[in-house]
């Protein structure tokens, strides 16, 4: 993980925590908070806290249980990376163009959802966007930041949508029918490895917790003495600063920023967040923010909202039962469902 991804990570982290201890310290005097904090996973800083009044041993168990899932996933979603013993996303990514490739039927699930998300989101959240998100990660990664030319940006355009992705159920196997075509699942890979262990630890009966990967916060069940939890949405304009408080319980609130991940160009910030329809950073929002019980599908939302227009993301959002989102505009201007406001503190 780079520096400056590592420091707005575990910024994120601690303005998660210090908003749960302070929202829970009289409900849980009675009751020790755990908590364990791991730093090998999706590029960003992962915690899991316990409100439960779990033992040691039960902590422990249930943390290296969450840890597993999270490997996992980790391991299968990288692109950079291929494992001893598996075919994951930079398998077939490598082998685009080539032979099917035989997956673990998790992946196989995982693209299916993915895909799914493209269709919801009338194609705003797409993996298949790797090949133009390559560009720009490149980008923003030199040692003196730059930004893709038209031409390789129209070149890249070519080469997305899930038309260039076969996906065998029966053989458990993924193509890219394109050379040139990649998967990329950063706007989904997260969200979705959180509530995986979500409903691992659910399974187990657990309740009393609460998972925080880089900022996609996953919350099981409510606090000791039954009542919600507390997260901050940050100011884009000023990251260390709180712009909104949210009650919340048995659910997940995933944030996607411009103040994450961004380059600067010529005195210009851009955003690592791409709009399909131009190839280009997202500008209209700082912030977009979606609260619901399923953190897959708030992440893969955040993404999406993040590149619609205001009314147009209402539509969609407004047609998902039980799902909200807080809009924050370049200008400051803060917007959100109705359902949402009595969570906002």
């Amino acid at each position: 993980m780079g520096t400056k991804h590592r420091r707005a990570a575990v910024a994120a982290v601690l303005l998660f925590l210090i908003l749960m201890l302070v929202s829970c310290r009289k409900a849980t005097n009675s009751a020790e908070v755990r908590s364990e904090v791991f730093y090998e996973y999706f590029d960003t800083v992962s915690q899991v806290s316990s409100y439960a009044g779990d033992t040691v041993q039960q902590f422990s168990e249930n943390a290296t249980a969450v840890r597993d899932v999270l490997e996992h996933w980790h391991e299968l979603l990288d692109i950079y990376h291929e494992y001893e013993g598996m075919n994951n996303l930079c398998t077939v990514n490598r082998l685009a163009g080539g032979e099917p490739v035989e997956v673990d039927p998790d992946l196989i699930e995982f693209v299916l959802y993915a895909k799914q998300m493209c269709t919801l989101t009338e194609g705003e959240m797409d993996i298949s966007l790797g090949a133009v998100l390559r560009l720009w990660h490149d980008a923003r990664s030199a040692e003196i930041p730059y930004l893709p030319t038209e031409e390789e940006l129209k070149e890249a355009g070519k080469h997305i949508g899930f038309h260039n992705v076969e996906i065998d159920e029966e053989h458990c196997t993924l193509r890219l029918t394109d050379p040139a075509s990649s998967l990329d699942p950063g706007a989904l890979g997260k969200g979705y490895a959180a509530e995986k262990a979500a409903q691992m630890l659910i399974a187990k009966g657990v309740t009393g917790y609460a998972l925080n990967l880089g900022g996609n916060v996953r919350c099981i069940g409510t606090k000791a003495d039954g009542s919600s939890w507390r997260t901050g949405i940050r100011d884009p304009e000023n990251p260390d600063r709180i712009a909104v408080t949210i009650s919340m319980a048995d659910c997940s609130c995933v944030t996607s920023g411009s103040y994450e991940r961004y380059f600067t160009v010529d005195g210009v910030r851009y955003s690592h967040i791409i709009d399909k329809d131009t190839l280009k950073p997202a500008t209209e929002f700082s912030s977009v923010s979606v609260v619901c019980q399923d953190s897959a599908l708030a992440d893969a939302l955040t993404t999406a909202l993040f590149c619609m227009g205001y009314e147009e993301g209402l539509g969609l959002v407004s047609s998902l039962e039980g799902v909200d989102a807080l809009w924050i505009s370049g200008d400051g201007t803060l917007r959100y469902t109705k359902a949402l406001g009595p969570a906002i503190l």
